[in-house]
């Protein structure tokens, strides 16, 4: 049976053939993006995904000590340094690199702040978080909502642990949405405070603020995977179980419409993972993870047009993750690259570079960009149209 999950180490999806008989095991499989050796996830008896080793290599089976290659790579090193210095090959490499520092420290004042992209689209307005457990310090923290008044929520993937932040980034709160085993897929608020959190299939409503829970939307069946918060208080929700549907809610949690295997009709192959966001005119944005593609539709349910593909080239995908739409209807997207944007109709736009990998996005009701990287929150205004 073909499972996916995220890889603990970089986020990744891992694709997997998950034994159908839950007394055995799961094999050890290797992240085609940072090369971890993982175990996978047991859903029968509740373990999540860990990273067990990387690994570098062996002869017949044997494996190495990290040192050792490291011992036997530095010599050879140096022989290949000392022979293309020797024909000249490095010494415009070694001017430009010197030239460059050079020209940066004169620029950038000691112990200055770094910049998170070199791109005048966008500028950091503020940041915060640090790797740890305390008030203000993230772990995995994968998700991220800001309500109308401006309060930031941010969800850690693993062990149910939500913080509140006011909007200059200082604590306020925390709360607990389940114990470790509990993962947060998804994640949104709303104007009013009200926070949707999706784990265990389900789509659950709390307080915000103090974190008491609302009570759970009513749907057929669970297998939610995302949520996203539109303008008019309603929200639209990406559903899998054996297909890849979009379901739209109302404001009193009514189901609206329901978009059929939205991605899979569309491309004609299966998803299964994606994550949606919702424009201020109620177009709906669907990211396939498996596909490498957005697929916009519209208010009505009705496909309109899909943009990315798999590559390294501007404007493709490489492990997307996450989604957001802007509003003025540009769509960014974050993967292994950094966050790319796009205008409304798919066309590339720029490159934000970010230092690690932005899991989750959220504009605000003043156009900023909130982006959640598993140790830290960065705010950022963008440019204008």
């Amino acid at each position: 049976m073909l499972k996916t999950f995220d890889c603990p180490k970089c986020g990744a999806p891992v694709t997997y053939d998950r034994p159908s008989d839950p007394s055995v095991s799961n094999p050890r499989i290797r992240c085609d993006y940072c090369h971890s050796q993982l175990i996978a996830p047991n859903e029968f008896s509740g373990q999540a995904a860990r990273v067990v080793r990387i690994q570098f290599g062996g002869l017949s089976g044997a494996k190495f000590p990290r040192w050792l290659w490291l011992l036997l790579a530095i010599p050879l090193l140096g022989v290949v340094i000392a022979g293309l210095t020797a024909l000249g090959v490095l010494a415009p490499a070694f001017y430009s690199v010197s030239r460059a520092v050079k020209e940066n420290n004169n620029s950038v004042p000691h112990g200055g702040p770094v910049k998170e992209n070199k791109n005048s689209f966008a500028n950091v307005l503020l940041t915060f978080g640090s790797e740890g457990i305390g008030p203000g310090m993230f772990t995995d923290a994968r998700s991220i909502a800001v309500d109308g008044a401006g309060r930031i929520y941010v969800g850690e993937y693993t062990g149910g642990r939500i913080q509140v932040f006011d909007p200059a980034g200082k604590f306020i709160n925390q709360w607990s949405i389940g114990d470790r085993k509990t993962i947060l897929r998804g994640f949104a608020a709303d104007r009013k405070g009200t926070v949707y959190a999706v784990h265990g299939g389900g789509i659950v409503r709390y307080q915000g603020e103090t974190g008491e829970k609302l009570g759970e939307l009513k749907y057929e069946r669970s297998g939610f995977d995302d949520v996203s918060a539109g303008a008019d208080g309603g929200l639209v929700a990406a559903w899998q179980s054996n297909r890849d549907d979009i379901v739209t809610f109302d404001s009193n949690g009514t189901v609206v419409r329901t978009i059929p295997a939205a991605i899979s009709s569309t491309s004609g192959d299966s998803e299964l993972s994606m994550r949606v966001a919702v424009d201020g005119s109620g177009n709906v944005y669907a990211l396939g993870r498996f596909n490498n593609s957005v697929f916009k539709f519209g208010r009505d349910g009705k496909f309109i047009n899909r943009f990315g593909g798999a590559g390294n080239e501007p404007g493709q995908f490489r492990a997307a993750y996450s989604i957001a739409v802007d509003g003025h209807g540009r769509v960014y997207v974050g993967d292994i690259k950094g966050i790319q944007v796009f205008d409304t109709n798919g066309r590339y736009l720029t490159l934000l570079e970010l230092k690690g990998m932005a899991f989750g996005m959220v504009f605000d009701d003043k156009n900023e960009l909130f982006v959640v990287a598993r140790d830290r929150v960065l705010k950022y205004s963008v440019k204008a149209p």
